[in-house]
């Protein structure tokens, strides 16, 4: 059973950085996407940055802005994200692909955590 555990959200001022860490649970591999994925108000969920082997892909909005990497173990994952800007406030989740479908849609994730709150201001 696949679980992901997030932290690291929070409220910071525009400029400002945050870092988050995903925990997944031992089912979690390296050959699967993970990664993160946001929701702003109102408004859909989109890519933030995903990992898959050794391929990472970010969104354009924070490309240059965020760095994915894996911790000690394969399991964790941690987004730094710089130079905060108020269009970066969403609801952020932890999401894993376990090799359904297409690893780089939304759809395709039958596994989120429950979110943590990133506000800019």
């Amino acid at each position: 059973h696949v679980q992901l555990v997030e932290s690291g959200g929070g409220s910071v001022q525009a400029g400002g950085s945050l870092k988050l860490s995903c925990a997944g649970s031992a089912y979690i591999t390296e050959q699967c996407g993970l990664g993160w994925y946001r929701q702003a108000a109102g408004k859909e969920v989109n890519l933030v940055s995903l990992r898959r082997d050794g391929t990472r892909i970010y969104a354009d909005s924070v490309k240059g802005r965020s760095t994915i990497s894996q911790g000690n173990t394969k399991e964790t994952l941690y987004l730094q994200m710089n130079n905060l800007k108020p269009e970066d406030t969403a609801m952020y989740f932890c999401a894993y692909n376990g090799g359904k479908g297409n690893w780089k849609v939304p759809g395709d994730f039958p596994y989120w955590d429950q979110g943590t709150q990133i506000t800019v201001s």
